[in-house]
């Protein structure tokens, strides 16, 4: 299969889609290919890393407070909690667990 010239979406700028990155693209599973070249790309992940990232560049989840129905402590949970239903702190959610 030869290397595929493709229009950036957003500079429209013209980039190489080599072979071997449709060979990767096919082991990935990927079903679509890049529609932005390599600097777009990398200016889109920056943007949107801006956001919300936490050490080593992943995502921050939103915790929310909480009391624990098994000791009565404080804590936090990353979903939010809903009425009528237990929440256990870390230390009770392992002892429970094993």
């Amino acid at each position: 299969m030869p290397d595929k010239i493709i229009k950036c979406r957003d500079c429209g700028a013209r980039f190489t889609f080599t072979e071997k990155d449709q060979e990767f693209y096919r082991e990935k599973g990927y079903m679509h290919e890049p529609s932005r070249c390599s600097k777009c790309r990398a200016a889109r992940k920056s943007q949107q890393g801006e956001n919300k990232r936490g050490i080593y560049g992943r995502s921050e989840r939103e915790m929310f407070p909480a009391i624990c129905s098994e000791c009565g402590s404080k804590t936090n949970v990353p979903f939010q909690p809903s009425p009528g239903k237990p929440v256990y702190c870390q230390d009770c959610f392992r002892r429970m667990k094993s």
